[in-house]
């Protein structure tokens, strides 16, 4: 049996998939902090999940797909929730009143639990060193992309310093993240991704429903004063971060190593900041840029190593058959 998969999708289309991880999903921080503006943090989270899963089912329906005789309605749910509900419900909690320099900083480190919590791939990972170096390079990317931000930040007192607390939650949305990414893709059943991903969202968004009642979110909460942008921003986030990105995720996490496809959470902070420069007027330092440089290089290191690691295989393959 050989150590890596024959990969049936063309380049292409893997490449196509990756951009629209790297630079949709980075987008979405932006469009997230607009929304929850004026939705309450778990309406934000059930609404987008239900519209962009209930869109899916009705897809399905159309389609044809017997989505509900799949064989893995219970795995995509569990993995939805750990993602969906875990990873980005705390993101979505956590941007009510933390720095974004932070959330992006804390949310880059999956990659790391990528590659601890992937088991089946330890002797793989860890025996690269260009992988190991690249994943370590691409954090202090991170880390150096957002130091003026963050150091900033530490300085505050009072009710706009850093939220210990907070900064707990977000290793913990990373972790649910990545675990919940890795069960999807060894717990995969053979289903179309299109009704792997309908019931992961829907799933996520049902689970948002208990902290609305319990939060009693409704009361005061007036739809006719949620704003043209928050609406423009739910659009956004349901069709392009949902429908499109995280089933562009879900695809590849069946098509690539998880460590490889990890790699977004590098790519997603850059994106941000050139958001923030070209459409907030922010402004961008030397030291920014250096890291900005820094993270797009460990992200083709990781990729030129895993490249090269799958080469390698199918050789061996071909020479031991």
């Amino acid at each position: 049996m050989s150590n890596s998969p024959i990969k049936s999708a063309s380049l292409l289309t893997v490449i196509l998939a990756f951009l629209i991880v790297y630079v949709v999903w980075g987008s979405t921080y932006f469009f997230i902090q607009i929304a929850v503006k004026d939705f309450p943090p778990f309406i934000l989270g059930a609404l987008r999940f239900i519209l962009a899963g209930g869109l899916m089912l009705a897809w399905c329906l159309y389609r044809g797909e017997n989505i509900f005789a799949a064989r893995g309605i219970k795995y995509a749910a569990f993995s939805g929730i750990l993602m969906l509900f875990g990873g980005n419900g705390i993101i979505i909690w956590v941007e009510q009143s933390m720095p974004s320099a932070m959330v992006a900083i804390m949310v880059s480190s999956a990659p790391l639990w990528f590659i601890l919590l992937d088991k089946p791939k330890w002797s793989e990972n860890f025996g690269s060193k260009s992988i190991i170096a690249g994943m370590l390079i691409g954090l202090a990317g991170v880390i150096l992309l957002f130091s003026e931000q963050v150091s900033e930040a530490l300085s505050l007192q009072g009710p706009e310093s850093v939220n210990l607390i907070s900064m707990v939650m977000l290793i913990l949305a990373a972790v649910s993240w990545s675990g919940g990414s890795i069960y999807s893709k060894y717990k995969s059943t053979g289903d179309p991704i299109i009704v792997t991903s309908t019931w992961q969202m829907m799933a996520a968004g049902i689970a948002f429903m208990p902290g609305i009642i319990i939060r009693d979110e409704f009361n005061g909460f007036q739809w006719k004063d949620v704003s043209i942008d928050a609406w423009m921003a739910i659009f956004y986030l349901v069709v392009l971060g949902s429908i499109a990105g995280f089933s562009a995720y879900v695809w590849l996490l069946k098509e690539r190593s998880a460590m490889q496809v990890s790699t977004y959470a590098y790519v997603n902070p850059v994106v941000a900041v050139l958001l923030g420069v070209f459409f907030a007027e922010e402004q961008i330092s030397s030291i920014q840029v250096i890291g900005l440089v820094i993270i797009l290089g460990s992200v083709f290191m990781i990729n030129m190593a895993r490249y090269r690691n799958e080469k390698l295989a199918e050789r061996r393959a071909v020479e031991a058959g």
